[in-house]
């Protein structure tokens, strides 16, 4: 079984559409677990209403981690509220993770409600990027694939890093096991956190973010202000 652990805070916007391309997918063998923060919409109506269980979540890293523990699946799948998946995308990924004997993997991402330009700055500063450098210093973001037992002898998520906490799984996943980027598919996601902050402030809080996990470790301070649930706050 797949296990889908998804963690939320007022995401009623991006929910819905996420849980509506999970389920016209042909694999079914999975289940769905809503890992809410306390959300104060319609977010856990909608999870319900799609057959979602729902784990009490918190921050990113806690969130997965709590979904983890309730997930009944011999293989996880983390993904965020706001993604889209593409027609087949259960079969193609599962499929290229077997074949390609990964242990934890990362994919390609593009977002779906941006235009044309928008999208090929995102394929080469982000897909490439990430591409060029999988063997070294793998990323991860927004979509992730692992087999529990790896996931569970890793202890998790850091809930201590304040972000990219899915990067530094990734790289301490690196160290033990397979970690592979599956090529066949690309997760769909929303630009609302580009348009919300900027693409040029944005680029720039990640790549300074790298360095600090590169040179200094991983971000366990509030350096880059990151909070849960901001990208639709019109305040």
């Amino acid at each position: 079984m797949l296990s889908i652990i998804i963690p939320a805070l007022n995401e009623e916007k991006y929910l819905g559409p996420l849980l509506d391309s999970i389920k016209t997918q042909d694999f079914r063998d999975h289940e769905i677990i809503i890992a809410d923060a306390g959300s104060t919409d319609k977010t856990v109506e909608i999870a319900k209403k799609y057959g979602c269980r729902i784990a009490l979540g918190g921050l990113p890293a806690k969130g997965r981690n709590e979904g983890a523990k309730a997930a009944k699946g011999d293989l996880l799948l983390f993904l965020d509220a706001d993604c889209i998946l593409p027609d087949n995308f259960f079969d193609a990924a599962i499929k290229e993770f077997y074949e390609k004997k990964f242990d934890f993997a990362s994919f390609g991402l593009l977002p779906y409600d941006s235009d044309k330009a928008h999208k090929m700055a995102f394929n080469v500063f982000y897909n490439w990027y990430i591409y060029a450098l999988g063997k070294t210093l793998p990323h991860a973001a927004m979509g992730i694939m692992a087999k529990r037992d790896l996931f569970m002898k890793l202890n998790g998520f850091d809930e201590a890093i304040k972000l990219a906490e899915d990067m530094d799984l990734a790289r301490r996943a690196k160290k033990i096991a397979n970690f592979g980027i599956i090529r066949a598919v690309k997760i769909f996601i929303s630009d609302r956190r580009v348009k919300k902050d900027g693409w040029i402030k944005t680029a720039f809080k990640y790549l300074l973010c790298e360095w600090h996990m590169i040179f200094i470790g991983p971000v366990k301070s509030d350096i880059f202000n990151y909070k849960f649930d901001h990208y639709d706050n019109k305040k």
